[in-house]
């Protein structure tokens, strides 16, 4: 059975079911026979919710791969109209990945997505658009994906209680299209929100999981939009670098978050293993310098951040001529707020975008946080006995 035989948009003539099986049955595996007749007892029942969730089972079975396209064209065709919308699609999505031809794809998951009523089922509707995408993607019609995309996002933006299968297959081609685009900010965000739809463990292997953060860990690092690390640093998506050959890359990840340029700059020698940082080496020197004056500022007390140029220059190793630059790109990323005096050559701090820490900084910020206490307790000592002598 040809999985690559075009597939038609009309409805195919009736054919019949007993008859088909019963073909059927006499090539397929052993293994199988008890699915098919399962299949065939319930649909003569129109036990149809049955009958999907054992559609389900036989979809899911590796002997079935060479059946599939058959099973789906010349069996549920019959009576596709009687299930559930949305798990109608499901089954036409792993359908379509045993179709080797990129145009009979296309074809298969057009032809089905012109007899999904929108209205009846949105989320459906939502599923396939994002299937067409990626199949596009995959053809390189970058402007037929985001076409695509668009017209499933104006459907989803709309929708409340949306079944998680369907965002993540919204938010997995969203990531791929920016992805292969090489726009690292939006892929950064989509392939968070694609990761919260899914279980890790039962949805993506080991090697998936690993692709996965190491794609998310190169993104965060070069996009110029993302200097707060938090939301990938707490993700467990990221222990699946542990004890692989982008290890280095995850505590790369952390030096950023710290600011810690010497540890960055002890981790450089490292980059031509990943050529994309090698290559953005002078931005990823800017970006570590732009973490270092958030932690630097992070670090101070409210009052004591009025910070010289000279002692910038010194934390984040650059020329005090280049300080300026610096903070000024800070300020105009909205990592900090303040002004600048350069006159003086000193930096005003009022305000600093508030991040992850890692141990030793919430150390330090607990330190801060008991000299502020011991603080106010010496100003209560102080005025406590002007307090009972005006009581």
């Amino acid at each position: 059975m040809s999985s690559s035989t075009a597939m038609a948009v009309d409805k195919p003539d009736k054919i019949n079911v007993d008859e088909y099986l019963t073909t059927v049955l006499s090539t397929a595996p052993q293994e199988l026979h008890p699915l098919f007749e399962s299949l065939q007892t319930l649909y003569h029942r129109k036990l149809w919710h049955q009958l999907t969730l054992k559609l389900f089972e036989f979809f899911r079975h590796e002997l079935s791969r060479p059946y599939r396209v058959d099973v789906f064209e010349k069996f549920v065709r019959d009576f596709e109209e009687r299930l559930n919308q949305l798990r109608l699609v499901e089954m036409g999505v792993i359908v379509s990945k045993e179709i080797d031809n990129p145009i009979t794809v296309l074809s298969f998951l057009t032809a089905l997505l012109s007899r999904i009523n929108t209205e009846r089922s949105p989320e459906a509707h939502v599923l396939l658009l994002s299937s067409l995408a990626h199949a596009k993607l995959l053809y390189g019609d970058l402007d037929g994906t985001r076409t695509d995309m668009d017209s499933a996002w104006k459907i989803l933006d709309n929708l409340d209680g949306v079944d998680p299968a369907v965002n993540a297959a919204y938010y997995s081609v969203a990531a791929d299209y920016y992805k292969a685009k090489a726009d690292y900010g939006p892929y950064y965000k989509n392939s968070l929100l694609y990761l919260a739809c899914i279980d890790l463990t039962k949805d993506l292997s080991e090697e998936e999981r690993m692709l996965r953060a190491h794609n998310l860990s190169v993104a965060a690092l070069l996009a110029d939009n993302i200097y707060n690390f938090g939301e990938l640093l707490m993700h467990p998506i990221l222990s699946s670098l542990d004890g692989t050959p982008h290890e280095w890359i995850k505590k790369l990840l952390f030096t950023f978050n710290a600011g810690d340029i010497g540890k960055f700059e002890a981790l450089a020698p490292l980059f031509p293993k990943e050529p994309i940082l090698q290559q953005n080496y002078p931005f990823l020197r800017q970006k570590i310098c732009l973490m270092a004056l958030i932690d630097s500022v992070s670090r101070r007390n409210r009052d004591s951040r009025i910070i010289s140029f000279q002692t910038i220059a010194e934390e984040t190793r650059l020329d005090v001529g280049d300080v300026e630059h610096l903070v000024m790109k800070a300020l105009s990323l909205g990592l900090v707020r303040g002004s600048l005096d350069e006159i003086d050559q000193t930096a005003h701090i009022t305000w600093v975008q508030p991040r992850v820490l890692d141990r030793e900084q919430i150390g330090a910020l607990a330190d801060r946080l008991k000299a502020w206490t011991d603080k106010l307790k010496n100003v209560e000592q102080r005025i406590a006995p002007e307090v009972l002598t005006s009581a």
